[in-house]
């Protein structure tokens, strides 16, 4: 479905919700039942969602990413040039020159796309190979016109008797072109008139190759100058002295491939724009007065230094006249890949401004296949443990929120797809891992209303579930928009697919605010309203505390008697992470260190050792090169080109009786440092951001007991990487945002708890306060982990290792997280109040029960 479509059905949805709501409630403020008009609203409100979600899901499937669909993407940098400034002008002027040439490449479904000023991402799904692509895209120069002045003898030996005619010596290029040069059948093409009076082309001999009649004496032809002029050779290596650039490519409108059936044979016709006919007639004219097989009658089209063709004006033009029209055409012995390549090369005109590859991945198919599969099934395994473990937990309560997580799935799909997202493989596993952290906000509402049905606070099971939505949704608002924070620096500050990560994170936030907070409450209100469960409470799962809970409160522990005690043990785990990072050192992927990366799976089974002297004899004996996943091989090397890349996995194809190509990675050291900067720099701001919303939202001491607990999550994760050998890359900085943001949220949770409980204990010391608020919220982090384990565990088992390393390092963050929220962030805080205490928040005005029951969040 296009993204109009997706607009129509918002625009429809709104029509339908705003007259609704305004209806109900203006009914329900007459009859004193605003609690009635509310809950029409949210129902009305579910329905839509529901329906729009499912309707997008049936009719349109979300965009992939080349990681998942299989293909290259190559990311091209522009740089400043003599005349011209690399900006983002001169960017998009490179851009549709680019997707010119892309075009006529015949990929299908191309993207292009500028990113910040100077950086032009091209996608080029089902490309295995990018080379003939890097070399189209990589024409640099300016596509020019020149007459041909002749023949450069200057490095021939005059001969000391007059010898027989004989054809000069071929002189091969100073330096190598940077395209292949044309092919045969474009040497000596003859140019003719696209139509012509009177002119039948008889006289054209169609791919002769013009050469002097005897061999040029020194001085017969113009010596090169220091000049304008240019000495290149043409397509055979005969070189010739170009006269000043006569035409751009900018003059030229277009080139296509054709095949003349009357000739029975390929041509390639050009079209001139402005007054590219007017320069084209005049060129053409000078050279039709030249004799015929005199190199004066050739014109030459020159790209990136190098000749691409060069035919001779057929006899049918005449002297004075030229051919006019504004079209015109070159043939010559060309087969059909000849014809066309030529053409793709004068229809992608001239850059105007160099472009450098900063980075170039490529995906076989096989891969996004996997990952789209191991992500499936770690979604369903995962779903299916988290319904288990959520049923049981809050049994009728649990399954109304399992519903309501069915609609977040399906809600979030439907966002993706309806605002024409794309899905990468980190996107993918976040979209995974958001299903687990939707769990959250339900846990906590079911925390809050089994709490208040069971200590008598509510009455009712329709008033726990009024009162637990009502008392969560602070701690679940501040936790939110935490995690949005962390996926904001991830959008912002990360490139590639770790941005699709961002993305998602995003939309699946969003999502499971609305499952929470509409679905889940549409759901739950309902069932509490049934007779039947009101008279069987036990049914609901809000009728007794669960385990843990009820483990605490008989034991009631002291965990805050002593903070300094916590704050040691915090200490020392981060001490043996730095020595890991010391002793051991970070192994830095690609991305951060640039080089180039391939995957390749062997279709036999073959040993690394084999795998490196393969490599080694492949003329690569420093390249890195190890097993990974299932019996695949990677290769790191600092420095490998696209025609070394291919002679590597020729040597391992042949190892391994046949192997097919899984990634092929190449990342510029430019590149690598500024993503290693803006890595570092995510990092900062990400910490600051916490530490100013937090001071903000609570007290500076909360801002800096919740920071310093992360700085333990993001280095104790960091220090186990490095203890066991694992890169950190692009993915690893994504789970370490994720970490970030994640770690957050548990930690705003026990922090409002905190306050909650601090403005109902007035004249109580702080640590008891917060020991009370740990133990009422533990049972939640206890449930909110575990449900969010059950997803990882089943995406570290099953992903793959694309998917593997990014899992384990969530799963060792959340574990982190979840003891740094209770025992750092909240010992360190109680340390800092003792020596800076302050006075506890006032009461909220409207929250009645506080006034009523001084006892109310207490664990007793």
């Amino acid at each position: 479905m296009e993204r109009t479509s997706a607009l129509y059905l918002a625009i429809a949805v709104i029509a339908i919700i705003l007259p609704s709501w305004a209806l109900v409630r203006r009914r329900a403020q007459k009859r004193g039942a605003a609690t009635d008009a509310g809950r029409f609203f949210r129902g009305v409100t579910a329905v839509l969602i529901l329906v729009g979600s499912g309707f997008v899901t049936l009719t349109a499937s979300p965009n992939l990413g080349l990681d998942l669909e299989g293909g290259a993407q190559i990311v091209l940098e522009t740089q400043d040039t003599d005349t011209v400034e690399a900006n983002a002008e001169s960017t998009d002027r490179a851009l549709e020159v680019l997707r010119r040439r892309v075009d006529a490449l015949g990929v299908s479904e191309p993207s292009l796309s500028r990113s910040g000023d100077r950086r032009i991402i091209v996608e080029l799904p089902g490309v295995s190979d990018p080379r003939e692509a890097a070399e189209a895209l990589g024409q640099t120069a300016q596509l020019t016109v020149h007459p041909v002045l002749g023949y450069d003898t200057s490095g021939q030996v005059p001969p000391t008797e007059t010898p027989p005619a004989t054809p000069p010596a071929e002189t091969p290029p100073a330096t190598p072109p940077a395209t292949p040069p044309a092919t045969e059948g474009s040497v000596g093409g003859a140019i003719e008139p696209e139509s012509q009076a009177g002119d039948t082309g008889t006289d054209v001999v169609a791919g002769s190759t013009p050469a002097p009649a005897e061999t040029p004496a020194p001085g017969e032809t113009p010596a090169p100058e220091s000049g304008d002029q240019l000495v290149l050779p043409d397509e055979s290596g005969q070189p010739l002295i170009l006269a000043p650039t006569a035409m751009t490519g900018e003059e030229i409108n277009g080139a296509d491939a054709i095949y003349d059936v009357q000739r029975g044979g390929w041509l390639v016709t050009l079209d001139f724009s402005g007054s590219g006919g007017d320069t084209w007639a005049q060129l053409t004219s000078d050279a039709a007065c030249q004799p015929d097989g005199d190199p004066t009658r050739r014109i030459a089209i020159v790209l990136d230094e190098t000749v691409i063709s060069s035919p001779n004006v057929t006899t049918s033009v005449q002297c004075g006249v030229g051919i006019r029209g504004g079209q015109t055409e070159i043939t010559g012995d060309f087969d059909e890949d000849e014809a066309k390549d030529l053409a793709a090369l004068v229809e992608g005109g001239a850059l105007p401004v160099d472009v450098t590859t900063v980075e170039q991945r490529v995906v076989g198919p096989t891969l996004g296949e996997a990952a789209i599969e191991a992500s499936a099934w770690a979604a369903i395994i995962g779903m299916a443990a988290t319904a288990i473990f959520i049923g049981v937990a809050y049994r009728l309560v649990g399954l109304m929120a399992i519903l309501a997580l069915v609609g977040y799935a399906l809600l979030s799909y439907a966002a993706l797809t309806a605002l024409g997202a794309t899905l990468t493989l980190p996107g993918l596993a976040g979209f995974v891992l958001a299903i687990g952290m939707a769990v959250d906000a339900n846990v906590l509402i079911f925390e809050r209303a089994r709490e208040d049905y069971v200590d008598g606070k509510t009455k009712s099971l329709r008033g726990a579930i009024q009162s637990g939505f009502k008392n969560a949704l602070s701690a679940i608002a501040d936790s939110n928009v935490t995690t949005l924070l962390a996926a904001g620096l991830l959008f912002f500050l990360a490139s590639g697919p770790v941005r699709g990560f961002g993305v998602t994170l995003t939309i699946g936030v969003l999502a499971s605010l609305l499952s929470a907070l509409v679905l889940s409450r549409v759901l739950c209100e309902w069932l509490v309203d049934r007779r039947w469960l009101n008279r069987h409470p036990d049914a609901s799962g809000l009728a007794h505390h669960g385990k843990v809970r009820l483990w605490l409160r008989r034991r009631n522990p002291q965990l805050m008697a002593r903070p300094l005690r916590w704050m040691l043990i915090s200490g020392v785990a981060v001490v043996l992470a730095f020595g890991g990072i010391v002793l051991r050192g970070l192994e830095f992927g690609i991305e951060f260190t640039g080089g180039r990366l391939i995957e390749v799976s062997p279709t036999e089974t073959l040993d690394v050792d084999d795998a490196r002297t393969a490599v080694a004899d492949a003329g690569f004996p420093t390249a890195i090169v190890q097993e990974s996943g299932d019996d695949d091989i990677t290769v790191r090397a600092s420095d490998m080109s696209d025609d070394d890349a291919a002679t590597v996995i020729a040597a391992l194809d042949e190892a391994g009786g046949g192997a097919e190509l899984v990634r092929d990675e190449l990342i510029g050291p430019s590149l690598g440092d500024e993503l290693q900067r803006n890595a570092l720099i995510a990092l900062g701001v990400a910490l600051a951001a916490q530490l100013a919303y937090l001071a903000i939202r609570f007290r500076w001491t909360f801002g800096t007991g919740a920071v310093v607990a992360l700085f333990q999550n993001v280095v104790i994760t960091v220090g186990i990487f490095a203890w066991i050998g694992k890169p950190l890359d692009g993915m690893f900085l994504a789970a370490l945002l994720t970490i970030i943001g994640y770690s957050v949220n548990d930690t705003v949770v026990v922090f409002d708890r905190v306050r909650e409980t601090w403005t109902r204990k007035d004249g109580e010391r702080f640590r008891d306060v917060a020991n009370t608020a740990i133990l009422n919220t533990l049972p939640r982090s206890v449930n909110t982990g575990a449900s969010t384990l059950f997803i990882l565990i089943a995406l570290l088992i099953l992903g793959g290792d694309s998917l593997s390393d990014f899992a384990l390092a969530l799963v060792l963050g959340i574990i982190v997280g979840t003891y740094s929220s209770n025992f750092t962030a909240v010992p360190l805080t109680i340390m800092l109040e003792d020596k800076k205490p302050a006075p506890p928040p006032a009461p909220k005005k409207a929250d009645k029960r506080s006034r009523e029951d001084p006892n109310y969040g207490a664990v007793v």
